[in-house]
């Protein structure tokens, strides 16, 4: 959710350039089921125009008329949005709806902080009630420093019998794509659209643009030796795209210490049985839990074909992966997912 509050921010930023004003809605609490959880985030302009959203699209509507008043009087609300009526859901949303105003330190902190992959935290404060009118607010901090959403906020009534809702946030997951093929230019596309934050590694003997890669945040030409892995973190994957053999066991000695939960590589299970001998003769003592990383041939079986079928089954085994899923049909549910 770290690229969705990018968005919003950049957005208000926009507005704040235009003069207009934004407020902010975070669902805060949740009884019951919905289809969306605590901690997401809308932003609304004067205009009605809506970045993010804090659910699949049905309560967003009744949010931006009940934010008016917002608008209008500078003073906090909190909303209750009971889905047991309106839609069939099992719960009931409390949305916090707060005046919205990026002042220029948060935003030098925030794209600092962005840049340079930290996690932040997001303090909300609230009443539990439905239109409840207030100093209510939210607070981020990174870096040991504190930034309010809204100058009306007052963070010491927090011990005031306010409820209270905390949030931390990752860095923006990374995809690093190494190769600049055709298929890797659709699996950057596609990643971009899931709000990733897509790196893109080519050969120096072919090095490409960022032009050539929509959606890439970044396209440098390498080897495997002076690779640098330094910024490579929790929050990333490694797709392996070279089509040369050689290459993607460079590659792979190269990341053996990145502590990756998913490292792909296109090819045959042959290819990879071949892989994992040779690493294992390069390193003797070669981790399991690096092993267990490297899935190849990449994805999931779902009969791709085409070079955006193959890379949607890698980008759904990329997120299966790192949520800890095990990918299975939700007809064969019993019980409740979400709405």
């Amino acid at each position: 959710m770290t690229h969705e509050l990018k968005q919003i921010i950049e957005a208000a930023l926009q507005n704040q350039l235009q003069a207009k004003k934004s407020v902010l809605a975070t669902v805060v609490d949740l009884e019951g089921s919905s289809y969306r959880k605590p901690g997401v985030r809308m932003l609304i302009t004067e205009e009605g125009i809506m970045v993010g959203a804090v659910s699949g699209g049905c309560v967003e509507k009744e949010v931006l008329r009940r934010a008016q008043s917002v608008f209008s009087s500078g003073e906090s609300k909190v909303m209750v949005y009971d889905g047991r009526y309106r839609l069939g859901c099992e719960g009931s949303l409390y949305i916090l709806i707060e005046p919205f105003f990026v002042s220029e330190a948060l935003k030098t902190a925030f794209f600092h902080n962005i840049e340079n992959r930290k996690s932040l935290n997001i303090e909300s404060y609230f009443k539990k009630e439905d239109d409840a009118i207030g100093h209510f607010g939210s607070v981020i901090t990174f870096n040991n420093s504190a930034f309010k959403f809204n100058d009306a906020f007052l963070p010491k009534q927090k011990n005031e019998g306010l409820k209270h809702f905390s949030q931390n946030l990752p860095p923006c997951f990374k995809l690093l794509i190494i190769g600049g093929e055709h298929d890797a230019v659709k699996l950057c596309k596609m990643a971009s659209l899931l709000g990733w934050e897509v790196d893109v590694v080519t050969s120096m003997s072919d090095p490409k643009e960022l032009k050539d890669f929509p959606g890439a945040k970044q396209v440098i030409a390498s080897t495997p030796e002076v690779f640098n892995t330094s910024k490579i973190d929790s929050e990333c994957s490694v797709v392996l795209m070279t089509h040369n053999y050689a290459q993607d066991l460079r590659y792979l000695l190269k990341l053996k210490d990145c502590k990756l939960a998913y490292i792909g590589i296109l090819g045959s299970v042959k290819r990879r049985q071949q892989l994992q001998n040779e690493l294992f003769e390069y390193i003797e003592d070669l981790e399991e839990s690096f092993i267990e990383s490297i899935h190849s041939p990449a994805g999931l079986n779902i009969g791709a074909i085409t070079p955006e079928e193959i890379a949607l089954s890698i980008l759904s085994e990329i997120l299966a992966v790192n949520r800890g899923r095990e990918p299975f049909s939700l007809k064969t549910l019993n019980g409740k997912l979400h709405c």
